[in-house]
């Protein structure tokens, strides 16, 4: 179930949230470090994440799903935001360079549907970074933040939902490292943990950040065709005074 846009935008605006987004956001900055000239979607609630782009790429749009609700965005310029059913994107296929997916697979009731329609709308070559809740971090055990509901993942899960849908993981990356306490004094020490977290203690990361390329080619198994049995003829009788 999703949660209300509401309720995201103002997770978003606290302390805590303002340092999610700072931490998650190096991390996706660092897997689509340019998209210049390129075509950047988001969709879920992606809009924290997507104003480094907006500038640079060639056009950025967020879409979010019509069980949660949606929000303006950006707040003083033409909006490019729209609600949508996820699993039937109004673009046409191949239309879009990059994709990113911020709290969406957790919570849709059918992530492999979505990223089918994900694949669709891509472009041949085009990428797509999944941030998603670690079932072992901490950020998934707690609800006092969006990435503490919905369906967590461990790598061997999305690994499995990307490839399902057509896509190859070609990267990975971790982030929020940190405890999810809203204190200030516990939060200006964000950046320390975030050092020692990804040195010693890597698997319990709050969210994974995966980047997967889009598989145009799946090899499909050949079925071995079965032998069939030949019959020897067999005269039918003729009918009398035929």
């Amino acid at each position: 179930m999703y949660p209300d846009v509401v309720d995201l935008r103002s997770f978003y605006a606290q302390p805590l949230g303002v340092v999610a987004r700072r931490l998650v956001g190096r991390a996706v900055r660092q897997r689509f470090d340019n998209v210049r000239g390129l075509s950047v979607l988001g969709i879920g609630y992606a809009t924290p994440y997507l104003g480094v782009f907006r500038e640079e790429c060639e056009r950025a749009l967020a879409f979010m799903p019509a069980a949660q609700g949606v929000t303006r965005w950006p707040s003083r310029a033409a909006t490019l935001a729209a609600l949508v059913d996820e699993s039937e994107l109004p673009l046409p296929a191949g239309s879009i360079d990059r994709v990113i997916a911020v709290h969406l697979l957790e919570y849709t009731p059918d992530a492999a549907e979505v990223l089918r329609e994900v694949w669709r709308v891509l472009a041949p070559g085009g990428r797509l970074l999944c941030v998603v809740p670690n079932r072992r971090g901490v950020w998934a055990r707690v609800d006092n933040t969006p990435f503490g509901h919905g369906r967590p993942y461990s790598r061997s899960q999305i690994t499995a939902l990307l490839r399902e849908a057509l896509f190859t993981p070609v990267g990975w990356g971790e982030a929020l490292y940190i405890p999810p306490v809203p204190r200030n004094w516990f939060l200006r020490s964000a950046v320390a943990w975030e050092r020692a977290g990804g040195v010693l203690a890597p698997l319990f990361a709050g969210v994974h950040i995966v980047e997967a390329t889009k598989q145009v080619y799946k090899p499909v198994a050949v079925k071995r065709r079965a032998r069939m049995r030949v019959l020897a003829p067999v005269l039918a009788p003729q009918p009398a005074g035929g």
